[in-house]
């Protein structure tokens, strides 16, 4: 984590461009929280103005926790079954048209692939 990233998300880039909120890791955690810990009343009082203890600020809440969950989906998982499973490596047409085409056929065939595994047949 750098505080040279948290500060440059906190600060407007444009004029009338809105802040971003950063949600950077501080450190590792244990996969699994200790109870007491899971279950801690959240934080009181507004964040501090400091955009890095702002931020570990808002990881303590439970907006901020729920939000900082979502960074765990990924796509990779999904784009490696598409390369190795169901052997698409290259687009076989030309053009953008004909290229989103083409990968709307593939995702088809991957939902229907995993709707078919999830039915078990």
């Amino acid at each position: 984590m750098s505080e040279a990233n948290v500060r440059a998300c906190a600060a407007p880039q444009a004029e009338h461009a809105t802040p971003i909120a950063p949600l950077i890791a501080l450190g590792r955690e244990p996969h699994h929280a200790a109870l007491m810990q899971r279950f801690a009343p959240q934080p009181l009082g507004p964040a501090p103005q400091d955009p890095l203890a702002a931020m570990a600020h808002r990881l303590r809440t439970h907006e901020g926790r729920a939000l900082y969950a979502l960074r765990k989906s990924t796509l990779e998982p999904v784009i490696g079954i598409i390369n190795s499973v169901m052997k698409f490596r290259q687009f076989l047409l030309r053009g953008v048209d004909y290229v989103t085409g083409e990968w709307d056929l593939v995702c088809l065939a991957y939902n229907v692939k995993r709707i078919n595994r999830m039915q078990g047949t």
